[in-house]
């Protein structure tokens, strides 16, 4: 992942032939426990996150989670979550060699009590430059999320 991740809420993209990284920063005005316990709470995540359909599972270290994307209605994705910090960073992989793609949460708090959030999502393999042409621009779905996060994370 990026460490260079502007804290704007626009997302960005980046690639060259077996890598592709999508990713976003946004300052959010809550604690970083706040901050995790929304991104952590399966069960709640389709109503205060716009960009997916539904969630199944645990977001828990060594747990697969079942994610439908508004992007791509029809394709329910499996998830497993490979690292898990609490209060800090987790991450998200599928797939394999061939193609594969990490996505990766990180909170890091600041002085003022706010909290930088950036989220990446990485693809990688042998199949990536076969198929990157025929992936949609997830930079919308990333802005969104982040505005999204940002929203329910400073409700009172």
């Amino acid at each position: 992942m990026s460490n260079n991740i502007v804290i704007d809420g626009h997302a960005n993209k980046t690639n060259s032939t077996f890598r592709m990284e999508y990713s976003v920063g946004i300052n959010i005005k809550a604690k970083q426990d706040r901050i995790w316990a929304v991104m952590t709470n399966a069960k709640d995540f389709s109503r205060w996150n716009s960009t997916i359909k539904s969630m199944e599972g645990e977001i828990a270290l060594g747990q697969t989670i079942k994610l439908v994307a508004k992007i791509a209605p029809t394709r329910t994705f499996s998830l497993k979550v490979i690292e898990f910090v609490p209060g800090k960073n987790m991450t998200w992989s599928d797939g394999n060699f061939m193609f594969k793609g990490d996505r990766m949460y990180t909170l890091d708090p600041q002085s003022d009590g706010s909290t930088n959030f950036t989220m990446a999502e990485v693809y990688t393999g042998l199949m990536l430059p076969m198929i990157a042409g025929s992936l949609p621009d997830f930079r919308p779905a990333f802005e969104q999320y982040a505005a999204d996060l940002k929203r329910e994370a400073e409700k009172a």
